[in-house]
């Protein structure tokens, strides 16, 4: 079933087009990796997405609904999460007050002295199990700036996941993670619920071919191709324009 659909989607900053044209369907469930040079409009792509830009001209469609002027909240309690490059936490709050934070925003929940304290009781269980599901649950007293950058780069998509998105938009999941944090973030990844799609920004060819199903190769603010990996992995062009022509770039 298609969750997302973007049609001829396109940001200019003073003149400059840093994404063209652009036009692609994802499917419930699916993992979509963006790959391309640095400048080739990934980022921008997300932005757009995430509603962090407004498009200069094009549409966006969550479960044909139109959200292409819809802010970040409003597409937050729709669907739509999205995390960052850079850490977007809450670093002297403690791991658990993070997660409840991102839980009461995304519901709309706030703490009030006349409130019932049911909600606040669902707030907790939730956290928990989010918590336990990414591996932090051990963790959850110590202030965020006290965990690895590995962890806070977990605590990342465990506060897009409080929303229960149908989409999850993830800039650069593993950059500036060692071997073992990026095979732990992987497999969390990995382990996100089935009806969650995932569309991701990506350097590194092993997670992206690890994970993705599906592959959108950008250069210049365009698509070259978009397909399966195994597409990608074939594509000459691909090869010449992204990863000059370097076999062991896809090993």
């Amino acid at each position: 079933m298609e969750l997302l659909r973007v049609e001829s989607l396109s940001k200019t900053f003073g003149g400059t087009a840093a994404l063209y044209g652009s036009s692609f369907s994802i499917e419930e469930g699916e993992r979509v990796a963006v790959i391309g040079p640095n400048g080739a409009g990934k980022s921008t792509l997300l932005n757009v997405i995430g509603g962090q830009l407004q498009p200069t001209s094009g549409l966006i469609y969550l479960r044909n609904k139109e959200i292409s002027a819809l802010p970040p909240h409003q597409r937050l309690r729709l669907g739509v999460a999205r995390s960052f490059q850079l850490n977007n936490l809450f670093m002297n709050l403690s791991v658990l007050d993070n997660v409840l934070l991102a839980f009461q925003g995304a519901k709309g929940i706030h703490f009030q002295m006349w409130q019932s304290d049911v909600p606040l009781e669902q707030l907790f269980l939730r956290s928990g199990e989010l918590l336990k599901s990414m591996n932090l649950w051990e963790r959850r007293h110590v202030r965020t700036t006290a965990l690895s950058y590995g962890e806070q780069r977990q605590m990342e998509v465990a506060l897009g996941l409080a929303s229960d998105p149908k989409i999850l938009l993830l800039d650069e999941p593993c950059a500036g993670l060692a071997a073992t944090e990026t095979a732990n973030l992987l497999e969390l990844i990995r382990n996100l619920p089935e009806d969650t799609s995932v569309l991701f920004c990506e350097h590194d060819m092993g997670m992206v071919f690890s994970i993705a199903n599906q592959i959108m190769v950008m250069q210049h603010g365009g698509t070259i191709i978009q397909g399966s990996p195994e597409d990608v992995r074939s594509n000459q062009q691909v090869r010449e324009a992204y990863l000059g022509g370097a076999d062991e770039c896809f090993a």
